[in-house]
């Protein structure tokens, strides 16, 4: 009960949301394991220090591990939910070859709702992860970002809205995502351009290049010679750690002022999944059947 209120006169109320029950239970144990050493068998202050901190290690180590390893299952079938669902579109792709549907608007509303069911299954299966809030450090937020991708692939802006402030946005895609979000809410280029820094800041060789693509592509969109001009500067810079075609085609276009020709089509799903534009589908004519 002590550690309890120490916690709660520098955490509020709402402590143990934070997933700061294993913190308490590892720093008992480390103050038991010092007060035992110190107290008990009367080692020095330094050596108590060091078998406290060892308590302190062990027991925070022991719990997360265990917590971990259990939400990580759940979090698998999360993405396992998903899966299923893409595997049933792609299941019905493979039959309309033979029998296709209507119309081209018909087949996407069919693989939109089947989606759409198979995203809302995850997001319900994620509600469950709650669980682990008072054990697992952070793991409101993990939780927030698993959400937040998940209404994006459906389009529920408005949930991805509240989701957002509390996601971790510290990769690449999360960054494309929330710099897509700015640019549909009509944000300054300068606003967008803090998220496409912060995208890039640590990116291995070829991570750098959605969030590259899709800054230079809404630079060409906003229009005007001083947005293009930071295009090409975006993909000239983009493609010194980066070998990506499209990167490459894009910065030639722009180079010889075919700003019309501009696509990042070449990117497909990766390009799509933000929702900036939709793929060009051809609709394609039924074969006659002859018997």
């Amino acid at each position: 009960m002590i550690y309890a209120n120490i916690c709660l006169l520098f955490l509020g109320e709402n402590w143990y949301n934070w997933g700061m029950i294993t913190l308490v239970i590892a720093f008992a144990a480390g103050f038991s394991g010092f007060g035992l050493m110190h107290w008990g068998f009367d080692v020095g202050l330094g050596w108590s220090i060091f078998w406290g901190f060892l308590a302190f290690m062990a027991a925070q180590g022991g719990l997360s591990y265990c917590f971990m390893r259990k939400m990580k299952a759940d979090m698998l079938q999360v993405q396992e939910l998903v899966a299923e669902g893409q595997k049933a579109v792609e299941a019905k792709t493979r039959a309309w070859q033979f029998r296709p549907p209507g119309s081209v608007q018909e087949a996407q509303r069919i693989v939109q709702a089947e989606i759409a069911g198979a995203v809302r299954k995850a997001l319900a299966k994620t509600g469950e992860l709650a669980k682990y809030k008072p054990w697992v450090l952070m793991v409101g937020k993990q939780i927030a970002t698993a959400q937040m991708h998940l209404n994006w692939m459906i389009k529920d802006f408005k949930a991805v809205d509240e989701l957002m402030p509390m996601a971790l946005l510290m990769d690449p895609v999360s960054l494309s995502m929330k710099m897509a979000r700015l640019y549909m809410l009509d944000a300054s280029i300068e606003d967008i351009e803090k998220v496409y820094e912060k995208a890039i800041a640590r990116t291995r060789y070829n991570e750098n290049v959605l969030p590259a693509a899709a800054f230079s592509w809404m630079l060409v969109k906003r229009g005007g010679e001083a947005n293009i001009d930071k295009a090409f500067k975006v993909l000239g810079d983009a493609l010194k750690k980066s070998d990506d075609p499209t990167l490459k085609k894009n910065h030639e276009l722009l180079m010889n002022n075919r700003t019309a020709q501009f696509t990042n089509s070449g990117l497909g799903d990766k390009w799509y999944t933000l929702h900036l534009e939709e793929p060009k589908v051809k609709a394609q004519r039924q074969r006659s059947v002859y018997r």
